[in-house]
């Protein structure tokens, strides 16, 4: 391939790039559409697959206890259903009485230091190219809470599992360590009863443009782009911890290779209201990567995609993938869920919500150069309170009481962000 694109720089014309890269990928595929036929008979038999588990109303997400995970109880057949699937439901990940708590202790920090006088609104446009409204995000990162469960033993124990489940040594490198995972802090989620959501449409996370236009990610999908796609595999993290974001103003993007994102439930969740979707399929990635290469789609466009925006994924382009969006099941307060990072996700829509939607965003980063450089200025926004630097610089904390701080730290927190080894 001789696509030459740098991931410091967006290329000043990105639809010539676009252009370019197509050309590159066409000639190198040769027949496009065989190819593309091919990999869409494989993804239709998972998602007749998944239709027909819906209509029996057998499970679609695999469920793991969380003692039977800690005491290395899992099988074999459980770890392969979880890579399957590329999605997970972690429960009892925290006693239920623990994340109630924890959920209570938020809403009186924020309560405590006056958020609703302080805040501004959103911060960021990261999401603007898709259809929803606002969530009831709160832009805090290091209250005793999030805290506490990021640096847990409970947390630390899920995160190397899930590790675990990818191919983090090929070709003589190790690509990471799978029993460290960084500190990622990201925001929470309040939604309270009654609420009226359009949701979040279906997308993924950590670059859009990047996936066609970055050597890394060229690499790390190679097999997708020789038209090989026999010899791909979702679960290799061979080059996958070298990507590095086009960084674009006013955006939140993800400075740090996930294995996997996730939640932690702060609150029961009911079925049917405004839940996380997912297309359980992590092959679909594959489908993303070469629909636009199709004689359909403008020679400049991406189905969608945008500069700083989230990869979209639509009815419009892609409706055998939307056609197997699959929500969560109901989830007592500390469970947990988990989903590949190329996996595709949504949030339903909901009107006159019952019951709270309360979450804590805390994923698996594990340790490499890449996620170890982001650390250390988790280490230092930490240290200052501030906002981390992969979201907007709106800085509530810096002078909030009982904010969480480098002396709250265990040992799990310290080797989280190169303290400790």
């Amino acid at each position: 391939m001789t696509l030459t694109f740098t991931h410091d720089t967006l290329p000043a014309d990105h639809k010539a790039a676009i252009r370019q890269m197509k050309k590159v990928l066409r000639e190198q595929m040769g027949d496009v559409q065989q190819v593309f036929a091919a990999l869409s008979a494989r993804i239709e038999a998972r998602v007749a697959e998944i239709e027909a588990l819906k209509v029996k109303g057998d499970p679609v997400w695999p469920v793991i206890d969380y003692r039977r995970l800690a005491a290395g109880e899992v099988s074999d057949a459980e770890r392969e259903a979880v890579k399957r699937r590329g999605c997970a439901v972690i429960k009892g990940h925290f006693p239920r009485e623990q994340a109630l708590g924890w959920d209570r202790s938020m809403l009186e920090y924020l309560d405590r230091n006056h958020f609703d006088e302080q805040y501004k609104g959103p911060g960021d446009t990261f999401f603007g190219s898709l259809d929803a409204s606002r969530p009831e995000i709160y832009p805090i990162y290091w209250s005793q809470a999030q805290m506490q469960a990021r640096q847990s033993d409970e947390m630390a124990t899920v995160q190397s599992f899930l590790n675990r489940l990818w191919t983090f040594e090929t070709d003589g490198k190790t690509w990471f360590n799978p029993d460290v995972s960084v500190i990622y802090p990201d925001r929470i989620r309040r939604r309270p009863p009654g609420t009226t959501s359009k949701g979040l449409g279906a997308h993924t996370d950590s670059g859009a443009l990047e996936h066609w236009l970055l050597p890394a990610y060229q690499q790390a999908f190679a097999s997708v782009f020789r038209g090989d796609i026999d010899n791909y595999d979702p679960w290799n993290a061979a080059h996958r911890t070298e990507v590095e974001e086009y960084t674009v103003d006013n955006t939140t993007k993800c400075s740090v290779f996930r294995t996997f994102q996730g939640w932690t439930a702060l609150s029961d969740m009911i079925p049917h209201q405004g839940l996380l979707h997912v297309v359980p399929i992590p092959e679909a990635m594959a489908y993303v990567l070469l629909r636009p290469l199709l004689d359909d789609v403008p020679d400049d466009e991406l189905c969608g995609v945008a500069p700083g925006k989230v990869l979209p994924v639509s009815e419009k382009w892609h409706p055998l993938l939307i056609r197997a969006l699959t929500s969560i099941p109901a989830l007592e307060a500390g469970d947990s869920v988990w989903w590949h990072c190329d996996v595709i996700h949504s949030v339903a829509p909901v009107e006159n919500q019952q019951g709270w939607g309360n979450v804590m965003y805390i994923p698996a980063a594990p340790l490499c150069e890449k996620n170890l450089a982001y650390a250390q200025k988790v280490k230092a926004a930490l240290e200052h309170g501030t906002s981390p630097g992969d979201f907007p610089r709106e800085d509530y904390e810096v002078e909030w009481q009982d904010r969480f701080t480098l002396a709250d730290l265990n040992i799990h927190g310290k080797r989280a962000l190169g303290m400790a080894p």
